[in-house]
């Protein structure tokens, strides 16, 4: 790793920070294994020093870098064991939104399945066109519109029986208190 330049990594890592974590955490569901899958990221940048043709050449190489490295953590048997959203409780800031609402959002969010939830986030959280997506999934335009479509009925779902849940269980605390 001789030669590396200190400012262009220190430009990227300010750029690309918030974009590497949060995909991180949204694709493992675990602070740990986004903490490990973004200095990997990084690691890798300073490795192969890559030379961007442009600003959004630069960001799709660290979001299909990032969406490698956590398919490669998650493939692990360790990784796939650990107790997920354990980190919510903590005033997580991934979304960069408070409040109920948002928390339970947060949480129908992360329980679709990754072939929803990746391209929830990178069409939601990182504002990339369903075009944009598709060249980065390396999945057809159609497919990723379908798996929005179907990632936002998933959502809504989620959140409708949490609501339901809720109601139920005020219900039973006035029923038996």
């Amino acid at each position: 790793m001789k030669g590396i330049d200190e400012k262009r990594v220190m430009e990227c890592y300010h750029k690309q920070k918030d974009t590497v974590f949060k995909l991180a955490y949204s694709y493992c569901k675990n602070r740990s294994q986004a903490e490990d899958a973004f200095q990997e990221v990084f690691y890798k940048f300073m490795v192969h020093n890559p030379i961007f043709k442009s600003p959004e050449h630069e960001k799709a190489w660290f979001i299909r870098t990032t969406i490698n490295v956590c398919k490669d953590f998650l493939k692990i048997k360790w990784n796939r064991d650990i107790v997920k959203l354990e980190d919510w409780d903590q005033g997580e800031e991934c979304f960069c939104q408070n409040g109920d609402v948002f928390d339970e959002l947060r949480e129908a969010i992360l329980e679709l399945p990754e072939k929803y939830r990746v391209p929830i986030h990178l069409y939601y959280y990182e504002e990339y066109s369903v075009r944009e997506i598709a060249q980065l999934l390396r999945r057809t335009e159609s497919a990723v519109s379908t798996q929005l479509q179907r990632g936002r009925e998933k959502i809504k779902q989620n959140m409708e029986r949490s609501e339901e849940d809720e109601v139920e269980s005020r219900y039973l605390r006035r029923s038996h208190g």
